[in-house]
């Protein structure tokens, strides 16, 4: 069960072509991000906030890695109007 909403899903260029490069979709990295699963490159603090973001409101962030070895991260905003794919240089 989807633990927020996505609101309307975006993707940066790069994001684009770092999933397609990796074989995956951008709907695998959804799938964990709504379920709650933050990725393995989120320290303790990072996982807290998203918590308390999903209790109190406020922005969500994902870190993933594709199977290619390069990092993307899934954006939430606080309002839940939008997410987005995007890698962290493009932040």
């Amino acid at each position: 069960m989807p633990k927020f909403e996505l609101g309307r899903v975006v993707a940066t260029p790069g994001a684009l072509q770092a999933i397609r490069s990796s074989g995956q979709s951008a709907a695998d990295f959804l799938r964990r991000h709504v379920n709650g699963d933050w990725g393995e490159h989120l320290d303790g603090h990072d996982h807290k906030q998203n918590q308390i973001a999903l209790r109190e409101g406020g922005r969500l962030l994902s870190a993933y890695q594709t199977r290619a070895g390069e990092d993307i991260w899934v954006i939430t905003e606080c309002d839940r109007s939008s997410t987005c794919l995007l890698l962290p240089c493009e932040y």
